[in-house]
């Protein structure tokens, strides 16, 4: 079923979110449906809070591009991005690397909004599974920069938050736009 997406300016995209404490058919059901959603919007990732959910839960495939990483492993070994996608996860939490680099991000809740932002280039991220095991992801690129806009949202961050000063005073007016236009 195909869920609402929040858009901005709804106060759920700023919540820190509740982490997820167990794992039943009506989580499973919110995931597929999440799913669905995604892909039916053209996104690569999707989180919680996005369709109105307070959870630290989000979805992410990136299997259109597999050449999109320089990299992947997934609990010290090395796997083909194919091997994990869609990639479902809850309460995650992630570590950085030392260099930054800048790429565009776009936001299914930032409608028509694209900007570069600067984030690590490289991440590790441990994903509790609805299984209830564990991965553990190394990579970079497309997939490394989803992981962290993603988990973002599940901290109540959003990619316009982390534009430089210059980049903020150019979107503030389209924002404010995007607000207004939800009041009407």
């Amino acid at each position: 079923m195909l869920l609402p997406i929040v858009q901005y300016g709804d106060p759920i995209l700023r919540k820190q979110c509740k982490p997820v404490d167990k794992t039943d058919s009506a989580l499973r059901e919110l995931v597929d449906n999440m799913l669905e959603t995604m892909m039916d919007a053209n996104g690569v990732g999707l989180a919680a809070p996005q369709i109105g959910e307070d959870l630290q839960l989000a979805v992410i495939d990136v299997s259109h591009d597999p050449e999109c990483v320089s990299y992947l492993q997934v609990n010290g070994e090395d796997v083909e991005i194919e091997d994990i996608m869609p990639l479902v996860f809850v309460n995650p939490t992630l570590e950085y690397g030392q260099q930054k680099e800048m790429e565009f991000e776009g936001c299914l809740s930032i409608q028509g909004i694209r900007c570069e932002v600067r984030r690590p280039a490289e991440i590790k991220a441990t994903l509790p599974q609805l299984d209830g095991t564990t991965l553990v992801i190394e990579t970079d690129g497309l997939l490394g920069r989803a992981l962290q806009h993603e988990i973002d949202h599940l901290n109540g961050v959003l990619f316009v938050d982390r534009l430089s000063a210059v980049g903020k005073v150019s979107v503030r007016n389209r924002l404010k736009r995007l607000i207004a236009g939800r009041e009407d």
